[in-house]
């Protein structure tokens, strides 16, 4: 099972070459924000819509995810993927561009249309 996690293009290569990922969240939250294919477009809106930076999609093989990946409800009644711990950066199957329509609105892309 392929989740997603959103993140810039600046940080994304700051990490290549190094084995493990992790954000700020860890440290505050205790886990990686992560979306399945299917809810993505609400959390896109919702924290995604005014950054300006270049993002990227990180798509993450749950089987290969060495932490604990948690389903918790993110407020709304919806499950969402939470990473207990760093990311192993071999989890990380495909890398894709965070793409927006006309209005800024996540666009789902066509790489992510049958997983």
């Amino acid at each position: 099972m392929i989740i997603i996690h959103c993140v810039s293009k600046r940080v994304w290569e700051s990490y290549q070459g190094k084995e493990f990922y992790k954000t700020d969240s860890l440290k505050t939250e205790g886990f990686i924000h992560c979306s399945d294919i299917e809810n993505f477009h609400k959390v896109a809106a919702f924290n995604f819509k005014d950054v300006k930076e270049k993002l990227l999609l990180l798509c993450l093989e749950v089987e290969k995810i060495q932490a604990q990946v948690k389903w918790e409800d993110g407020g709304n009644g919806t499950l969402y993927p939470h990473i207990y711990g760093e990311l192993n950066l071999d989890a990380v199957v495909e890398v894709l561009p965070y793409l927006r329509d006309e209005y800024g609105e996540f666009v789902l892309n066509e790489e992510l249309e049958n997983k």
